[in-house]
């Protein structure tokens, strides 16, 4: 079977995570990349030894390419999507997949009209720990299941903000906290648990000199039955791991990142003779404190479902679901009412 070939567009720092997940893939091959930043281009085309773009329009004509990787700040996703699918590449989006439920909208139908796949990048639904947890929820191993909760408390310097000119920003940013540091942990409550159905938040900027929020916090309700509560902050040091409960009437999980990090059930607890390892990740406090390796076995996945034209587990459709969430969430503090799904 042939190679993938990709493309990563915005040689920024993310671009090296999928860069290094696409080098790490028997059948992809990663053949070059575009960016309006020559210096962030050839810094990158040169790391990685790819054929440097000369332009937008060039790497989309190419017939070497079949996959484009989004690496754009988070205003760019929708337009450039709907480019790529306008001519015939496949996409992968770096998340979030768009701002608002209308872009995510364009970008299905793009896809859809134009016969190419779509998917955004949310890795840690490839952790062994969250199907594990999702499937003891499936299978209703907690009983009736009470609270699921997440805590992001993160830490980001002035600095990180200042860096650039679109980070804290609605317009090309989509939010603060909630929107950048903290879709993927909305996209695994909402993975693990079920569809949310109303929710009430609060949102201030503390402590950043940005315009849109540095803490949020709100309450969930849950299609199931269950309530639970969301909490979202870049200002707090020196920054903590993401932690996710999910508590139900016969046993309670803690997962720590991508790992679980405590278990207690009534009777047997379904991962008691499974070693999930440890996590050393420190994104709490360093954007970059990533490894790639989830981004590989998402991409890995996503090059599968093209070559036997199934659904992707992270398709269009699927990454909009977090994101319809934050903006209902942004809407209930805007707005100080409680906002149904």
């Amino acid at each position: 079977m042939s190679k993938m070939r990709f493309a990563i567009l915005g040689c920024g720092m993310i671009a090296s995570y999928h860069a290094d997940a696409i080098n790490d893939i028997e059948n992809a091959i990663l053949v070059g990349a575009f960016d309006l930043n020559k210096e962030s281009l050839e810094k990158f085309c040169n790391k990685y030894s790819v054929k440097a773009f000369s332009s937008l329009n060039e790497m989309l004509e190419s017939e070497n390419v079949d996959t484009v990787c989004i690496c754009l700040p988070s205003g760019l996703h929708c337009e450039n999507a709907v480019l790529c699918a306008e001519h015939k590449k496949h996409i992968v989006i770096e998340k979030p997949i768009a701002l608002d439920n209308e872009q995510c909208d364009r970008i299905i139908k793009s896809a859809d009209e134009n016969g190419v796949m779509a998917t955004v990048i949310s890795q840690l639904r490839y952790s062994g720990s969250v199907n594990a947890v999702k499937e003891a929820v499936d299978d209703g191993k907690f009983g009736k299941i009470v609270l699921c909760d997440i805590s992001m408390k993160y830490y980001r310097s002035a600095e990180y903000y200042s860096s650039s000119n679109w980070k804290g920003t609605f317009k090309m940013d989509g939010g603060g906290a909630l929107m950048n540091q903290g879709i993927h942990g909305i996209d695994l409550l909402q993975h693990i648990m079920g569809p949310v159905v109303s929710v009430q938040a609060y949102a201030k900027t503390l402590l950043h000199n940005i315009e849109a929020e540095d803490t949020l916090v709100a309450a969930l309700e849950y299609k199931n039955g269950a309530v639970g509560t969301v909490q979202a902050t870049t200002s707090v040091y020196p920054g903590f791991q993401r932690k996710i409960s999910v508590c139900g009437t016969e046993g309670s999980v803690v997962l720590s990142e991508n790992i679980i990090e405590k278990s207690e059930f009534k009777n047997k607890n379904p991962f008691e003779n499974i070693d999930f390892g440890t996590t050393d990740m420190k994104t709490g406090s360093r954007p970059d404190a990533m490894r790639y390796e989830l981004h590989r076995d998402q991409i890995a996945d996503f090059i599968k479902c093209v070559n036997n034209n199934t659904v992707p587990a992270l398709s269009a459709r699927e990454g909009k679901k977090a994101v319809e969430i934050i903006c209902a969430i942004y809407e209930s503090a805007r707005t100080g009412k409680k906002i149904f799904i």
